[in-house]
């Protein structure tokens, strides 16, 4: 029996290593959901900071500031968030390559969820003074910290089960928990903003955040009955375990880690543009409201949906760079007439530019990244290659509004927003060129250490 061979069927999730693809479909599904409620509740959970950021915590935390500065005061905490992710990125990583994939994703959903509850009950300014702001921060703080090692585990768990051929779609279902969360933060508070102005800056805003508190108890139930994945369970048998899983990452796989770091600078942008600045954006700039901006974002999020999972299986077949680096370049050629599209001030053109930029070029990144990212890394360290190298280039995307922002008040034009993202977008094309193609790549333990040698 080949290396491939044997490597391919130490992937399968269970001991039945023949079957159809209707069998692995079956053999996925509770592994897909597993890994699918964590990014809903994840990405929930960061959209609707965001959303809130753009449309009220100006107001209610900052309200002693300009308009503009308690944006930017807003987009602040929002970046904060990003801040702390790789840090919870290289101690949960650690932990997640010492103990195993399961109790990392178990812990990491616990925070998010509790958090963005807790943030919907803070007081605000005028209730109890400086104290809102500053436990704003505390939440924000809580809540990145969590969410630094919440997809890695996601994407590597679904990787990790999946057969070898298909790890590009089944990889790809995590990120389609990011569009379901997004669809939700959106829709919620679109609903939420059919309330009277008064009502919901008083307590309509809230709702959004204490609806976490239903997905964060599913999720725990659905987490709670899945099996360690194979991989890391045969890493175990064969006392595999790294002592110092970030050391050992440093290295021996220094290129994969900036590798990841530069891939990650275009998906960021792409993502945090039409999510958190446009709104903003959207507010100042045109008369039509923000609720133009949130349908948008929640058609796009739709379009993931569908165009994620493609995106993913096409890249199983024409390999991991071409789709990753098509959307990268296709979001570089959308940023200025993106901006044109906003400034029509026409909702079904703002709603275009959104879908196109949000629920396709972004989409070909996110839907072959799970895959490419994990088979860019060793199995005994890639919990902690993922996640810190994806979580230090999150940090990027935190302070992508708070730049656009600044450089919007600067340049009064969406021109210096879109120069911004494409330079973004360069460093990821280069990247890719760098990266090498991973599609297929063995996962046994000592088969991809041999590989990697020879690399």
């Amino acid at each position: 029996m080949s290396t491939s061979a044997r490597s391919a069927a130490k992937t399968q999730p269970t001991r039945a290593r023949a079957g159809t693809d209707l069998t692995d479909t079956q053999r996925m599904r509770p592994v897909v959901a597993a890994s699918v409620v964590g990014t809903v509740i994840e990405w929930y959970d960061f959209f609707i900071y965001g959303t809130a950021a753009a449309l009220v915590f100006g107001h209610l935390f900052f309200p002693d500031a300009s308009p503009l500065a308690g944006t930017l005061a807003a987009f602040a905490t929002y970046a904060i968030g990003f801040a702390v992710r790789p840090f919870g990125g290289a101690i949960f990583g650690h932990f997640g390559d010492r103990l195993g994939r399961k109790t990392i994703l178990i812990a990491t959903l616990v925070i998010m969820g509790a958090t963005t509850t807790l943030i919907g009950l803070l007081p605000t300014y005028h209730q109890i003074g400086i104290a809102a702001p500053i436990l704003l921060v505390v939440m924000r703080i809580a809540q990145g910290f969590g969410a630094g090692a919440e997809f890695a585990g996601a994407a590597i768990m679904a990787v990790e089960y999946s057969p070898v051929h298909r790890r590009g779609f089944f990889g790809s279902w995590p990120q389609i928990g990011v569009a379901i969360g997004l669809a939700g933060a959106s829709g919620a508070f679109a609903l939420a903003q059919t309330l009277p102005e008064s009502s919901f800056m008083s307590w309509g805003w809230r709702i959004p955040f204490l609806l976490s508190s239903l997905v964060l108890l599913v999720g725990t139930w659905i987490r709670l009955r899945i099996s360690e994945t194979p991989v890391f369970q045969e890493i175990q048998k064969e006392k595999k375990v790294v002592r110092s899983p970030l050391a050992e990452v440093l290295r021996t796989q220094p290129k994969s880690f900036l590798v990841v770091l530069g891939l990650r600078f275009a998906d960021n942008a792409v993502l945090y543009i039409p999510v958190t600045f446009t709104l903003s954006y959207l507010k100042s700039h045109d008369q039509l409201g923000s609720g133009v901006g949130l349908i948008g974002v929640f058609l796009a999020s739709a379009a993931q949906v569908a165009t994620i999972p493609l995106f993913g299986a096409l890249s199983d077949r024409l390999g991991r760079r071409a789709v990753y680096g098509g959307g990268a370049l296709l979001a570089a050629v959308l940023m200025v007439p993106y901006f044109w599209l906003l400034d029509t001030g026409s909702a079904p053109l703002i709603w275009l530019a959104i879908v196109l930029l949000g629920g396709l070029a972004y989409s070909a990144m996110a839907g072959s990244q799970p895959a490419f990212f994990s088979e860019l890394f060793h199995p005994r360290v890639r919990f902690t290659g993922i996640a810190g190298a994806r979580e230090l280039g999150a940090t990027i995307g935190g302070v992508t509004p708070l730049i656009a922002t600044a450089l919007l008040a600067a340049y009064g034009s969406g021109v210096a927003v879109a120069v911004l993202v494409i330079a973004m977008c360069a460093v990821t094309l280069a990247a890719v060129a760098w990266a090498p193609e991973t599609r297929g790549r063995v996962f046994d333990v000592e088969a991809a250490a041999t590989e990697r040698t020879a690399e």
